[in-house]
């Protein structure tokens, strides 16, 4: 990436950005206060919403869930209205801001395919445990949620991990109730999270009404996959690490972008280095991870947003790799993959970019006049990036995100001057263990987590 194209990003505007960011906001503050008890501002910021709505598909539609709520009726089919406009304010927000992130790098992106028909959601079961959990949730608001509401859904979440298909539902479920759970009572919280379990309710509902399944649409790919890098996606309750690559198809044709993800339940005490343990049934993975391999891989199905069905067995780990050459050669010819419907959000957008030649200080980076933010926060705990590390680099493999109106570069791999000897470090380098002596002889000391609850849950089965 160069300055010229930062530069082209940064000046890129979203215009109607505040307006439709307003209009989230009113809605979250009446989730926040709960539907049941909508005041004159929050009924008022409903009433703004389906307004701005009134000439789209969704206009009738919201219109009538408004008027039926000010009303007292909540039903599903109300809250999904409310979940769909929601979901479209920010849908178009994210279409800008990717079209202007497309235009500054000149990345070729696909389109979404057309949807097939559906069936009709349910009406029993956990997905519509989960729509009335997410009812209940809307109607008491947050400010309403006790330990009493947050334990309703553990049934429906069990009974959901059950189904493979709804494991994405389940998890998300899962967490949010876990988030409430050590809020509660959320009422005696001086400042809630609005957007952020606005953006998880009203997922958690779509989601619940889906009328295809996630693998809808897959197509069995095969070929070369390049790995650019890796990002961890930690929670108390789960772990998931997401590979960022480049597939060369084995039938030719140009290079795509796509995406591997493996995820594995945990515990709040298991962190670190710690959690690649849990991720051991994908071997070949972890190895292309930590040793910069290539992996051929034989009929993974790859769905239409970019993600492959990850499956070890269909895997071969290859000959070495440099991810940064990759990055300079491969990228900017791949095909980037659409983003699905559901997903369509700003937060969402995670752009594999490769910036080289700018000066650092840790937090930002400057190249030829331009200054991007440096997500730091990201960095995970489980691999050898450091803010330290950051502020040495002179070259960045990393992914372009979006946070309000700015733009960030969360760092994957690095390139770095160190005591001014050269220095290459990824966040997939501990996907077998730990090769800085310091950090490993700490873990030593510590003892392996993962073996010590393996061992406990072994003894209380063996009772």
């Amino acid at each position: 990436m160069l300055g010229a194209q930062l530069a082209a990003l940064h000046a890129a505007g979203t215009p109607g950005a505040a307006a439709a960011l307003d209009l989230v906001a009113g809605l979250d503050a009446a989730l926040g206060e709960g539907l049941a008890r909508l005041g004159g501002e929050h009924a008022t910021a409903l009433t703004d919403l389906a307004a701005a709505l009134a000439g789209s598909p969704l206009g009738p539609a919201v219109a009538e869930a408004v008027e039926k709520i000010a009303a007292g009726s909540v039903t599903d089919e109300h809250l999904a209205a409310l979940a769909g406009a929601r979901t479209a304010l920010f849908g178009a927000l994210h279409d800008a801001d990717l079209a202007a992130l497309d235009a500054a790098l000149g990345r070729t992106r696909a389109e979404w395919p057309e949807p097939a028909g559906g069936t009709p959601a349910p009406a029993a079961g956990p997905l519509a445990g989960c729509r009335s959990w997410l009812r209940e949730l809307a109607i008491a608001g947050w400010r309403g949620v006790g330990h009493d509401l947050v334990a309703a859904v553990d049934q429906t979440v069990e009974a959901l991990l059950a189904d493979p298909a709804q494991r994405r539902l389940a998890v998300l479920l899962d967490g949010l109730a876990a988030e409430l759970r050590a809020a509660s009572p959320v009422a005696a919280m001086a400042r809630l999270p609005l957007r952020r379990w606005a953006d998880l309710w009203a997922r958690a509902l779509l989601l619940a009404r889906a009328t295809e399944s996630s693998a809808a649409g897959a197509e069995p790919v095969s070929g070369r996959l390049l790995i650019l890098g890796a990002d961890v996606h930690e929670h108390g309750t789960v772990v998931q690490v997401q590979a960022h690559a480049v597939l060369e198809p084995a039938a030719g044709g140009p290079p795509r972008l796509v995406r591997a993800a493996v995820s594995a339940g945990k515990v709040d005490t298991i962190t670190g280095p710690a959690v690649w343990r849990l991720l051991h049934r994908h071997p070949a993975l972890l190895a292309a991870l930590a040793e910069r391999r290539a992996l051929e891989i034989s009929e993974l199905p790859l769905l239409p947003g970019g993600d492959l069905v990850w499956d070890d067995a269909r895997a071969t780990v290859g000959e070495p790799t440099d991810p940064f050459a990759t990055a300079r050669v491969s990228l900017p010819l791949a095909v980037a993959p659409p983003t699905p419907p559901l997903e369509r959000h700003p937060v969402r957008i995670a752009e594999p970019v490769l910036v080289e030649g700018y000066t650092s200080d840790g937090g930002t980076l400057e190249l030829d006049g331009t200054t991007l933010p440096l997500d730091v926060r990201r960095l995970p705990a489980c691999g050898p990036l450091t803010p330290r590390l950051v502020a040495a680099s002179s070259a960045c493999l990393g992914l372009l995100r979006r946070d309000g109106d700015r733009w960030l570069l969360q760092p994957l791999a690095l390139q770095a001057t160190v005591r001014r000897a050269p220095v290459e470090a990824h966040s997939g380098a501990w996907a077998l263990g730990v090769t800085d002596p310091k950090i490993a002889k700490a873990e030593t000391r510590a003892g392996d987590p993962v073996a010590v609850l393996r061992e406990r849950a072994g003894r209380l089965l063996r009772k």
